[in-house]
């Protein structure tokens, strides 16, 4: 008995280290995500600005330009997809990869060849454990995304989009990321980027009552949607790292929590295991001795006798 009691007391100690842990873990995400939140809710109004402007310009002029003009048969399309570099996130990465791994059947199904770009170490590290082909890869700064990181992962989309099909370019651009919905659920979607559905724009804009603004274009509208090209990818791939890393955030947040909690109860059965190997134990031991002192007393009974 005594031996089985150390081993509980053994567990306690190993389970509440781990505690200690998953709760320092539990806080230090929850105060990451209060951050993340804030910048999430800050580029939300731009991009979605940013995307209006270019939906006005591209509905108020006839010019055939990638941003805004779709193939008649795109043959070529390159997913982004978002994902983490840390784990202990519970199904964040698992359904972002999901989602882009449906979103790449189904464009192969379209007959189109994907490419893949990928941001975060596990996405990578899954891709290339199952040995699929990535053409270009980013690590590093999941946690807490810059502009500049942004506008590193958006340079090669933008020259794919501009590029020929033949020359190795592509014909559209798809992005899978982890939408933040609330503390208690975060999405795994995905969206084309280019080119921009007008239509849709339109008719969101529609839905709220709002009126598309009227531009005039200086020097050209050819010019201005130039322009307006690697600035509309380049905050709509910010505001995607963004969300990405609030919903990472949040989901650790829950998963740490969940471990905590789990480590609660099991501490709380290991105590109860030790106190009744410690009660038993303890009337073992009163057992011995009532039984030692009656044959004591028989055996001095005997000699009397």
């Amino acid at each position: 008995m005594g031996a089985q009691l150390r081993v509980y007391k053994r567990r306690i100690r190993s389970v509440t280290a781990t505690k200690k842990i998953t709760k320092a873990m539990e806080m230090i995400a929850a105060s990451r995500v209060v951050k993340a939140m804030r910048k999430v809710s800050a580029s939300t109004p731009y991009a979605q600005e940013l995307t209006r402007a270019v939906t006005a310009v591209g509905t108020g002029s006839d010019v055939k330009h990638p941003l805004t003009t779709e193939v008649e048969n795109p043959t070529r399309a390159a997913v982004l997809l978002l994902t983490s570099d840390r784990g202990l996130a519970g199904a964040f990465n698992s359904n972002a990869i999901k989602a882009a791994e449906q979103l790449t059947a189904r464009l192969e199904g379209e007959g189109k060849q994907v490419d893949t770009y990928i941001v975060g170490r596990r996405g990578v590290a899954h891709y290339n454990f199952r040995e699929r082909k990535v053409t270009e890869s980013w690590t590093g700064f999941t946690d807490e995304p810059a502009y500049a990181d942004a506008k590193t992962v958006a340079a090669p989309l933008i020259e794919a989009i501009k590029t020929d099909t033949e020359d190795g370019g592509v014909d559209e651009l798809h992005i899978v990321y982890t939408e933040f919905v609330s503390m208690m659920t975060q999405t795994a979607t995905g969206a084309r980027l280019l080119p921009l559905r007008l239509e849709e724009v339109a008719e969101e804009v529609a839905k709220k009552d709002e009126i598309l603004p009227l531009y005039d274009f200086e020097p050209s509208a050819e010019d201005v949607l130039d322009a307006l090209l690697p600035r509309y990818v380049e905050s709509r791939i910010y505001n995607a790292l963004l969300q990405s890393a609030a919903s990472k955030h949040a989901a650790t947040r829950r998963a740490m929590k969940s471990a905590t909690d789990n480590a609660g109860e099991l501490i709380d059965n290991l105590a109860r295991l030790a106190n009744a190997a410690r009660q038993a134990e303890i009337t073992q031991e009163i057992s011995e001795i009532v039984g030692g002192a009656s044959a004591l007393a028989d055996a001095t009974a005997g000699s009397d006798k």
